[in-house]
């Protein structure tokens, strides 16, 4: 990519590396925090060759393995998939948009951020999360 003075790097990240659930994946927090650092230098370093970074955090997206552990957690406590889902959202905080992403929303944006319609984004952290991340 630095010979061809042109590419893309997306870094796939989580909201957890800015709200990290510490009773429960605190390591994997750090490591998503630790991403988002090197992220930020590799964008310093390889911006002016014509390489574009940046990365995508996403918050609670209901991929198979999610199903899962919606499925998992619905037939330990005796309740509906649609309670077990409920109980994992409140878990992170909620979620204002009322349900899971889905992969393939997350898959747009990737789309989007390597295409050439983002040729001037570089550097970001594009959170997807249904607004689970607090604004302020």
């Amino acid at each position: 990519m630095i010979e061809r003075k042109s590419g893309v790097i997306l870094h796939i990240s989580s909201i957890q590396h800015r709200l990290p659930l510490y009773d429960a994946t605190l390591a994997y927090a750090a490591a998503k925090g630790a991403l988002n650092t090197y992220n930020k230098g590799l964008a310093n370093e390889v911006g002016p060759k014509g390489v574009r970074v940046n990365m995508i955090s996403p918050g609670f997206i209901e991929t198979s393995g999610a199903h899962g552990m919606i499925v998992r957690l619905a037939k330990s406590r005796g309740i509906s998939e649609d309670a077990a889902r409920q109980q994992i959202m409140n878990m992170i905080g909620g979620i204002p948009i009322g349900r899971p992403g889905q992969p393939e929303e997350v898959a747009e944006l990737v789309a989007f951020l390597a295409s050439d319609r983002a040729a001037s984004i570089h550097g970001a952290d594009y959170v997807i999360d249904g607004g689970t991340m607090p604004t302020v």
